[in-house]
């Protein structure tokens, strides 16, 4: 879905600031009957879940690496990202939200990669909470910001952190590459896991990577798809 750089925060992943009226939440609130004078922000409507969703980087600030740069060599700005499963959609640049909704009618899941100190900031449960909603199932970085690895723990999205010197960027991923996540079948806290990279030429790629399950409990929230499942199957295996 994405390549990010360093310090992506919590505001990158899920913004507070005005929402742009071409925005897929903008388009939304449109629809709705919602003037943009009205709009008012993202942190004002963070009780409106299809704003939320749709607001998950959607950052103006945000930058998807996948996205090739200009001529002068900046790189564009905004949450947008490269379409790339087989159809008349393939290789379309269009908001990430908007690709998310194709992934996931495709029963598609999708993965996230990004450098050091990934979910820095505020700890916004929109974060890691939008994060899931748009079919993200793991999240490969250097490092993660402490509260926000487990929040995505929390949501059921995997993190998984990168060892000694790899990134996404020695391992030369441009974005168009099939990820398959093999994790240790118990899910051992901290244990290894596997990143099968096949690339678009055919040929094939192992890295060993750490799994950012941390704790016995965080295997539990995670297998039951998130906390607020594991809650409500104590709850129901108490009634």
């Amino acid at each position: 879905m994405a390549l990010f750089g360093d310090s992506i925060t919590t505001d990158h992943i899920s913004p507070a600031g005005s929402i742009k009226e071409s925005s897929p939440a903008g388009q939304w609130l449109l629809q709705h009957g919602v003037q943009k004078a009205d709009f008012n922000s993202y942190g004002a409507r963070r009780g409106n879940h299809d704003v939320m969703m749709r607001g998950t980087f959607a950052n103006v600030r945000i930058k998807n690496l996948m996205i090739a740069p200009t001529a002068d060599g900046s790189r564009e700005e905004g949450g947008v990202t490269v379409f790339q499963s087989e159809g008349p959609l393939q290789g379309e640049k269009m908001f990430i939200f908007d690709a998310a909704m194709q992934y996931m009618a495709q029963k598609t899941p999708t993965v996230v990669f990004a450098g050091e100190e990934y979910g820095t900031g505020s700890s916004r449960d929109w974060a890691a909470k939008g994060t899931q909603l748009l079919g993200i199932k793991a999240v490969v970085a250097r490092s993660f910001e402490r509260i926000h690895r487990s929040n995505l723990v929390g949501m059921g999205v995997l993190p998984l952190q990168f060892k000694g010197a790899d990134s996404w960027q020695t391992l030369g991923l441009v974005g168009n590459e099939v990820i398959d996540v093999v994790p240790d079948i118990a899910l051992t806290p901290q244990s290894d896991a596997t990143l099968v990279i096949h690339r678009e030429d055919g040929t094939r790629q192992e890295v060993v990577v750490t799994l950012r399950i941390d704790t016995p409990i965080e295997v539990d929230y995670y297998q039951a798809g998130g906390i607020l499942p594991f809650v409500l199957r104590q709850l129901l295996a108490g009634s």
